[in-house]
């Protein structure tokens, strides 16, 4: 079976949770008889042709990079591409990606299937248009594509009481941690202990949010733990500029991390904190709390799915209440303990990426029985 991943931003996976879950399904979908294409934005990653996954190929093709075109015109490029190559699935991320779901189907022949990661239309950077769009990108995912794949329940829940329709619901997953000492992160000025915040830096990441209830916290508690915003733009660079400018002088801002840096930062943590306003099922949040971290997290249901009982929660948008739940939980190591030990037996016993790509290469397999 040939199946082309569409919506991406390219491999290997530099940032961003979609390019990791493209990453890991392809890295494991061969061995199950899907041959995989990822298509790829030039100005994204230099990677072209054969990788060193057997079974998985990278096709850059152009896109005009830009806030508003770069995912759609790079969609349509791929899209007419794809429609030449004869797949059996062309598989689209995101809503966006996901409105040319019914091209591949009427033109080509290939099941198609859109793998929604997060209401994109709720996100704080588009303007009103963008929004537009992005809310019938939703409705296209629910009436385009042979199926739709969710990454959470809550997901689930809002395709059937908003469109009736039945998803399948393929939660992110996490590898083994690779627990480091601290070598790489301390040539970067970080002691083991800090607080730390992982992801894109836009709006509904809420570092905005962690930086003033940080700035809030009293000097002392400051200066044993450092605040590390291990992320960068995401076509925000007026936000990032922002978020310098408040920043105290405790935080350290490392850019896009991966590999064994980001792995030395899950590892050397004293508390892990995710204030995002909106999530589909956070992978970050995942991989924090297999590292046996305490996480303090946004009260929203993709991260109570995710966190269940194992972390600490906060209401979403209140910097007053993050401000006294970081405190509390910075002077208390028993409490920060009992979450991270039980946080990291549910994140290893219920999230994989191995079984993930089971379920999607079985999604694969029923759309195109009848084909």
């Amino acid at each position: 079976m040939r199946v082309a991943m569409i919506g991406q931003k390219g491999y290997p996976p530099v940032h961003g949770g979609i390019e990791r879950h493209v990453a890991e399904l392809a890295a494991r979908l061969p061995g199950l008889g899907v041959e995989v294409d990822i298509y790829s934005r030039p100005h994204y990653s230099d990677a072209d042709g054969p990788t060193t996954l057997e079974g998985v190929r990278v096709r850059r093709r152009p896109s005009l990079p830009t806030k508003h075109l770069d995912a759609i015109s790079h969609t349509v490029m791929c899209t007419v591409d794809a429609l030449s190559q004869r797949y059996d699935v062309v598989h689209y991320h995101a809503l966006g990606p996901g409105l040319l779901a019914g091209a591949p189907r009427w033109l080509g022949r290939s099941a198609t299937v859109t793998t929604v990661h997060g209401l994109d239309w709720q996100r704080e950077k588009w303007g009103a248009f963008a929004t537009w769009v992005l809310r019938f990108g939703e409705l296209a995912s629910a009436r385009l594509p042979d199926a739709t794949i969710v990454v959470s329940r809550s997901l689930s829940d809002h395709y059937r009481d908003r469109y009736g329709r039945r998803t399948v619901c393929i939660p992110n997953g996490i590898n083994p941690p690779l627990v480091l000492a601290p070598e790489i992160i301390k040539g970067m000025g970080i002691r083991p202990g800090y607080v730390l915040f992982v992801g894109r830096l836009v709006p509904e990441k809420g570092c905005h949010l962690l930086i003033r209830a940080y700035a809030a916290l009293p000097a002392d508690v400051r200066a044993r733990h450092q605040l590390v915003v291990a992320g960068d733009a995401g076509f925000t660079e007026g936000y990032v500029k922002g978020l310098k400018a408040e920043a105290p002088a405790e935080t350290v801002f490392t850019g896009y991390v991966h590999g064994a840096t980001l792995a030395e930062l899950w590892s050397n943590t004293t508390l892990v904190v995710l204030p995002s306003t909106l999530e589909g099922l956070s992978i970050a949040l995942l991989e924090a709390m297999s590292y046996r971290n305490c996480c303090l997290v946004s009260d929203i249901p993709p991260n109570r799915e995710a966190g269940g009982d194992t972390v600490e929660y906060v209401p979403a948008g209140e910097t007053d209440a993050l401000t006294d739940a970081m405190a509390t939980l910075l002077a208390a190591p028993e409490r920060r303990e009992s979450f991270a030990e039980q946080a990291a037996v549910r994140a290893l016993a219920e999230y994989s990426w191995d079984t993930a790509a089971e379920a999607t290469a079985r999604v694969y397999r029923e759309i195109t029985s009848s084909l």
